[in-house]
């Protein structure tokens, strides 16, 4: 980190809400909202006073939801439980190995349209 930075690692946590109806979902009703106020917790708890877990609007991923982005890197993942936010804590923001069957399907050139 260097002295300029605040922060050696920011987490976005997508917490839109669309409505019921909308085909492509939402996070918020995955329930991003508790995983997010979890994964704030366990990062204060780990110590790690380096990283800002913030909450997103609309990351424009939500059929994959809930979705989380960690920068710089740019790693998307999705994660449903807190045994799964556990594991992104310690194994990619404390060890800097990313979590492979949590990362994200890349995004198709369909998604783009």
């Amino acid at each position: 980190m260097t002295d300029e930075q605040v922060f050696r690692c920011h987490v976005f946590v997508c917490t839109n809400q669309r409505p019921e109806d909308d085909p492509r979902g939402c996070c918020h009703a995955k329930g991003s909202v508790r995983l997010r106020n979890y994964m704030k917790a366990q990062a204060k708890k780990l110590g790690l006073d380096d990283v800002r877990v913030n909450l997103a609007g609309c990351l424009d991923r939500c059929e994959h939801g809930p979705s989380i982005v960690v920068y710089p890197e740019g790693v998307w993942y999705t994660a449903t439980t807190e045994a799964e936010i556990d594991e992104i804590l310690e194994s990619h923001i404390v060890s800097g190995k990313p979590v492979a069957r949590l990362r994200m399907p890349p995004k198709a050139a369909k998604d783009t349209e």
